[in-house]
């Protein structure tokens, strides 16, 4: 029988449950995992949770998550996904690695520096053109090389891609009125439907030539550090296809979204244009406001969502909404564009 979760934190939270030297371990929480930041490294332990989109809720579905993250991971940064550990019970308390019985699968990784990740460089003003050029190279090549063909061009089909945004508008529909108006809604609605419409022949275009691949499916300046000088592209989503393959220019539109989210539209439009000149995808910026307001009302509805829980205060509230309303303007206005 595995310890509670309680139990399991608690004692992963001790220095002496590491193999190696640690001061102290820092807690990262999120919708499905902890994440223990321990000396040099951090370690990823799912929980046992099934939220629909994905479900770690017994034990085998989470290895095989664990070792999903860590294949599909060194696509972009081997030297950070170094493998995956076992979390052993031994003497009654709960151990990273060693000997004992094995009770979980983590996911280990070197630790990334907090001050290099994206976010915090635009927070400090240090993200230039010249960076976003860089990430705009780098993702280019990753493209080029992704898997593509059966078992991911479905995935850009039309009929998929409307399957994707209905579903996104049915999930948001009780948030009218609270985190977006209803005619924000409607006006989403006739754009998705007016583009599947007109843009249909250009879609099924983009899978002939390749530009549907299994990417990184989560690509925004929190998945994005610099580290030593070197760019670090990780937490690529593992657990679901659906999410992970796409065309390029969803996966683009997302980091680009976030930029002008971010305020840093010339950041935005010096990844754009370097990844066009890199990958020769002009017809990308056709689509590229249609996959922006795609990426944008996602991100609303995911913090929409995050309003239902019964753990945050009521300034935690209102700073959710703020930040969903936000997601919700930009998505409306690229609908507009």
């Amino acid at each position: 029988m595995s310890p509670e979760p309680a139990h399991l934190v608690n004692d992963l939270l001790q220095p002496e449950a590491y193999p190696h030297h640690v001061d102290s371990v820092e807690l990262r929480e999120t919708h499905g995992a902890w994440v223990f930041l321990a000396g040099p490294y951090a370690y990823k332990l799912k929980k046992p949770v099934n939220f629909g989109f994905f479900d770690y809720s017994t034990r085998g579905l989470r290895d095989a998550d664990a070792d999903a993250e860590v294949r599909l991971n060194r696509r972009l940064a081997p030297s950070v996904y170094l493998g995956v550990v076992d979390v052993v019970e031994r003497d009654g308390t709960v151990h990273m690695g060693g000997d004992g019985r094995t009770i979980e699968h983590a996911v280990w990784m070197r630790r990334l520096p907090e001050e290099g990740m994206l976010t915090a460089l635009l927070e400090h003003n240090e993200a230039s053109p010249e960076l976003m050029q860089r990430i705009a190279g780098i993702m280019a090549r990753f493209h080029e090389r992704a898997a593509t063909g059966p078992g991911v061009d479905e995935f850009g089909r039309p009929a998929n891609i409307e399957a994707n945004w209905h579903e996104n508008l049915d999930q948001v529909r009780p948030d009218i009125s609270i985190t977006l108006t209803a005619g924000e809604q409607e006006l989403v609605e006739r754009y998705v439907a007016g583009l599947l419409r007109d843009k249909c022949d250009l879609l099924e275009q983009r899978i002939a030539e390749g530009r549907i691949c299994e990417g990184h499916g989560d690509l925004h300046a929190g998945s994005i550090c610099v580290a030593g000088g070197r760019i670090v592209i990780f937490d690529c989503i593992q657990f679901s296809a659906r999410y992970r393959c796409a065309d390029v220019a969803a996966e683009v539109a997302f980091l680009a979204m976030d930029l002008d989210h971010a305020g840093r539209t010339d950041l935005s439009s010096a990844f754009v244009e370097e990844y066009v000149r890199c990958s020769r995808d002009e017809e990308l910026r056709v689509l590229l406001p249609f996959y922006k307001s795609y990426r944008a009302f996602v991100r609303g509805k995911v913090v929409s969502l995050r309003l239902g829980q019964d753990d945050i205060t009521e300034e935690e509230r209102r700073d959710l909404k703020i930040l969903a309303r936000s997601y919700f303007d930009l998505a409306s206005g690229y609908a507009k564009s």
